[in-house]
């Protein structure tokens, strides 16, 4: 359950006790602050860490349970942020989203994590190479975390951006994308771009309230007020990537709408073609069924060039209507 947990103080690392108990007391005690991993913890195992850091139990029930949209919570005693880190397979271009689940307190920093996209290790070990960020204490942690989920959410769009080119020349073809398989992959990007959005969209009113901005300004508890900068970097970071998530799913939009339009005109070339012919079938089997319907005083019935004379209007008509049907590009 408990992947790491230290005690940090003035920047610098000091492994956490056995008895998890005792992790905030001695944070406390030695004037820095205790950072807890954890990873998909049971009700069971996570009651202890709820009871020793007096976790509202709301936010222990949306930690448990995952789930959530991003979001921001303000308890008495700890601050709940719930993001969402997004995966991107370029085998099979897909997007999917885990949760990361970040109680904060005066002297502690508890992060559940559910997924395996979450890029905590990566950002522990960098803030261990920065004390003197990392000696702001739990705010730092949370402004670390939030920075480097955003920014993997720069790299993401820009892959999605490559797809989106591929699919866009794919649609534009000469075949102009006529296959099912290019509707499928236009549906499926559009399901990978809406599930990026569910990520990215609901996080920004979040960070503008930890960067103090607009209608969200104001003080956020067990928040250092000079780190606004720092959030407002990253939510700057973030707006980049909502504005980039519109425009991909503008694009997809409009790719879909020119794939639709492009299969309705290949289908009414199509039916053109038939229509033309058919047409052309229909003269012949109009002077033939004439011909056939076994009248004894019809024109030209017993005259003996009758027959040959048939056969050359017949293909005459065709000529005119195919050169007819040509001209106007119907065939």
């Amino acid at each position: 359950m408990i992947v790491d947990c230290a005690i940090y103080r003035d920047g610098h690392r000091t492994d956490g006790p056995d008895d998890l108990s005792d992790a905030l007391a001695e944070a406390r005690t030695a004037g820095g602050f205790v950072w807890i991993g954890l990873y998909e913890p049971t009700a069971e195992e996570f009651d202890l860490v709820s009871q020793e850091f007096a976790l509202h139990p709301l936010a222990v029930e949306d930690a448990l349970k995952a789930h959530q949209r991003p979001k921001l919570e303000v308890y008495e005693d700890s601050l709940f942020v719930v993001l969402k880190p997004v995966v991107y397979e370029p085998e099979s271009d897909v997007v999917s989203a885990d949760e990361l689940m970040i109680f904060l307190g005066d002297a502690f920093v508890v992060v559940v994590r559910h997924g395996e996209g979450s890029p905590l290790k990566a950002v522990r070990q960098r803030l261990e190479h920065e004390p003197e960020l990392l000696g702001k204490g739990p705010t730092a942690v949370l402004y670390a975390i939030s920075d480097a989920v955003v920014d993997h959410y720069l790299d993401v769009a820009l892959e999605l951006q490559n797809d989106l080119e591929e699919l866009e020349a794919e649609v534009f073809s000469p075949d102009g994308g006529g296959s099912r398989r290019t509707a499928s992959r236009i549906y499926t990007f559009k399901r990978q771009v809406l599930e990026f959005r569910r990520a990215t969209g609901p996080l920004a009113p979040a960070l503008a309230r930890l960067a103090g901005m607009g209608p969200y300004g104001g003080a956020v508890p067990f928040v250092n007020d000079r780190a606004r900068p720092f959030f407002r970097d990253v939510s700057d970071h973030l707006t980049r990537v909502n504005e980039s998530v519109e425009g991909l799913d503008r694009l997809v939009s409009d790719i879909l709408s020119a794939h639709l339009a492009q299969t309705s005109v290949r289908q009414n070339d199509d039916m053109r073609k038939i229509s033309a012919w058919a047409a052309m079938a229909a003269v012949p089997t109009m002077i033939a069924g004439i011909y056939g319907m076994n009248f004894d005083h019809m024109p030209e019935l017993h005259w003996v060039g009758g027959y040959p004379a048939v056969i050359v209007l017949m293909a005459l008509l065709e000529v005119l209507l195919y050169r007819l049907f040509k001209r106007r590009g119907w065939l």
